[in-house]
């Protein structure tokens, strides 16, 4: 493939519902432009862009694909992107990639929940759309435009290609797009053909105009029609002030694929001047000079040989040594830097474990590889729960990632109850000594403390207010130490203890027995019998949630919400249409709630969650937690 110029290329994300057309538009595309003898099809597992083993068994995409076109003397880079909300990571990548996202719209269902999800990821990166109706055989365009305009209101804009007689509407909105044009409408002058073709054009670059392609697409049909629309009147990358065709070499890594024969293959969006095959440039975040390989343009899983890559085009090299995704490579001393990705916050966390525990080495491996290639999602170690989790965007991700870990690294994990980092304190106050004495033949061991407890709101606060002598000064710290290291393990149920103000007043000790291991035991033992005569209790995290939803759900949300012992603190309209609520509830009522926020709101709602607090455990279900604790700790 020959190299173009940045005002010859086109970078275009498809985006859309899951099943609205997207994969099988692109094997249209590739039989029109004779890239292909012949269409695949996706029940058959055998089109170009979904080529991975896990899309043909699961009938969906699951990963982005660029698949490159030539078509009168312009490149078009396709972004074929999955349409299920799990693999959201993959079209936000895309969308840096891209100038302007086609969204795919099935003609007999109209707008759906993807729909809407990719109109806000285009309003989120301010791209510029637009619509390809996806006709099945089955559907009805003009009820398929009245909800599109009935959801985004008047900027769609119906229209066929190539352009015939214009309608009023589509003319205001061209003049719109332009003061010439718009003072030479008001005067009744004709706009020739250049002029509506400019006036369109710089309306979908602002945003104004979000055409809808009336002569929809169909299977089997020639797609050229499209293609001259794609070329004619989206924005290139010259037309973006991102893009910088006279700068220095400089690319962005919005992609890295793991191929099984090839290696690590690091997915490039040159931003920058010119990129030649065997250049060295600098990695930005990791501070170190990678040497360019072979450059390559892939078309889903096949890959060509190029020399160079023009600012605008997206090209592909294998083998980077510290190259991932969200990484800028340029010219040392540049000083250019890109943004990282924008990935998503886990929404849904699942504790995993080695099915064999003598490949736990190989599990976190493979999953250090597959996040290379999927940084949307996260391993996480809970350091008080000592269980590992695996976070993502919801149970299909998740699914996705443990079927690829037994698939590529022939390891498997399997999914155990999620415990919670229940925390202890203590409600009264306690007046208790600890004394540790040990004889047994020659130098011995005598430390005796006398402390209070009582609460505090900070974790732990430590006072000494020894008098006479009766402890040498230099075993305090060991005494604290002792106290320190027995927070970690309360009396109720062996949780991590807070919010104690231990005050060391009074002991003894020996002129030759006394040492500071002596006295960090007896500091152990007066914490033991401190924190039980204090009323210790139980806590748990809180957590705090706004929840995005349409209106019509609110009223379900908040219900739930009660269900999980949960609060509504507010809620306020968004300019959306829709609500953000803002409640709390125990982190221990919310491991399934990414479910079932998707669930009642057919994929519509979203939320994100923090950490608020730690609140006390109600009686029933404290009493549970510190059955369950005991139980387990008699059966080790």
């Amino acid at each position: 493939m020959k190299s173009y110029s940045s005002d010859k290329i086109r970078n275009v994300a498809l985006v859309g519902h899951g099943g609205s057309g997207k994969t099988t538009f692109v094997e249209a595309i590739l039989n029109q432009t004779g890239v292909t003898g012949r269409m695949g099809k996706v029940e058959d597992g055998n089109t170009v862009s979904d080529y991975d083993k896990m899309e043909h068994e699961k009938g969906y995409s699951i990963n982005s694909s660029i698949i490159p076109v030539e078509w009168k003397d312009t490149k078009i880079n396709f972004i074929d992107t999955p349409g299920f909300f799990d693999f959201v990571g993959e079209v936000n990548a895309a969308m840096r990639a891209a100038e302007v996202a086609a969204i795919l719209v099935d003609a007999a269902q109209g707008v759906q929940v993807g729909t809407e999800q990719a109109w806000k990821a285009c309003e989120k990166y301010g791209k510029p759309r637009i619509v390809i109706l996806n006709d099945k055989g089955t559907g009805d365009v003009d009820a398929a435009i009245a909800s599109l305009k009935d959801k985004f209101g008047t900027g769609i804009t119906p229209l066929s290609w190539p352009l015939g007689e214009v309608d009023d509407d589509l003319m205001e909105a061209i003049a719109s797009s332009d003061e010439e044009l718009m003072e030479k409408y008001f005067e009744g002058e004709e706009f020739t053909e250049d002029e509506i073709k400019k006036g369109l054009k710089g309306g979908i670059a602002d945003g104004s105009i979000v055409p809808v392609c009336k002569t929809p697409f169909k299977i089997g049909e020639p797609a050229d029609a499209i293609l001259d629309f794609i070329v004619g009147v989206c924005p290139s990358p010259a037309d973006v002030d991102t893009v910088d065709p006279a700068g220095k070499p400089a690319a962005f890594v919005f992609k890295t694929i793991a191929d099984p024969f090839v290696g690590k293959i690091s997915v490039l969006k040159v931003a920058s001047g010119k990129i030649n095959s065997g250049a060295e440039l600098q990695n930005e975040r990791a501070g170190k000079a990678e040497k360019l390989g072979k450059l390559m343009v892939l078309r889903g899983n096949k890959q060509e040989d190029i020399d160079a890559g023009e600012a605008g085009d997206i090209v592909a090299v294998a083998k980077l040594q510290t190259a991932l995704s969200g990484d800028t490579l340029a010219e040392k001393g540049s000083d250019i830097s890109y943004d990282e990705l924008d990935l998503p916050s886990p929404v849904l966390y699942q504790a995993i474990e080695a099915a064999d525990k003598k490949q736990e080495d190989k599990v976190f491996s493979g999953l250090a590889r597959l996040r290379e290639e999927d940084p949307s999602f996260v391993i996480e170690r809970n350091a008080e729960t000592r269980q590992t989790l695996l976070g993502g965007q919801g149970e299909q991700q998740l699914n996705i990632i443990k079927d690829k870990l037994k698939d590529r690294f022939g390891v498997e994990v399997q999914t155990i109850p999620q415990k919670i980092a229940y925390r202890e304190t203590i409600r009264g106050n306690s007046d208790v000594q600890g004394k540790h004495k040990k004889q047994t033949g020659g130098a011995g061991q005598y430390g005796d403390v006398h402390i209070k407890f009582s609460p505090c709101e900070a974790d732990f606060e430590f006072e000494e207010t020894l008098f006479g002598g009766s402890i040498p000064k230099n075993y305090v710290p060991a005494i604290e130490k002792g106290l320190i290291e027995s927070m970690e393990r309360g009396p109720l149920a062996g949780c991590k203890v807070q919010g104690v103000h231990a005050n060391l007043y009074d002991g003894s000790y020996h002129d030759v027995d006394s040492n500071e291991m002596a006295f960090k035991i007896a500091a152990s033992l007066a914490f033991k019998k401190g924190i039980v005569e204090a009323n210790p209790i139980l806590l748990e995290p809180i957590m705090h949630l706004e929840i995005t939803v349409p209106d019509d759900n609110m009223g379900d949300i908040m219900g739930d919400m009660n269900k999980r012992r949960g609060r509504i603190l507010g809620s306020e309209p968004l300019a959306s249409g829709e609500q953000k609520i803002m409640a709390e509830a125990p982190q221990a009522e919310l491991f399934d709630y990414a479910i079932t926020v998707r669930s009642m709101t057919q994929g519509r709602g979203s939320y994100e969650m923090t950490f608020e607090r730690y609140d006390q455990v109600p009686g029933n279900i404290a009493e549970k937690i510190i059955a369950d604790h005991k139980a387990e700790e008699e059966a080790n």
